[in-house]
């Protein structure tokens, strides 16, 4: 069963793009894990 599904996500501050085209789903049971170096964004996703 899914129960997240997130399709070309755009986070902008301003004019500065954060985080272009995000895409994910997760269904139940499933883990998700975020890793990137400091500054790509992991937090700004969430």
């Amino acid at each position: 069963m899914r129960l997240l599904e997130v399709y070309n996500l755009i986070k902008y501050f301003g004019g500065l793009c954060a985080n272009a085209d995000i895409s994910f789903s997760l269904d139940r049971g499933e883990l998700l894990g975020l890793i990137g170096p400091n500054g790509a964004g992991k937090t700004t996703l969430f």
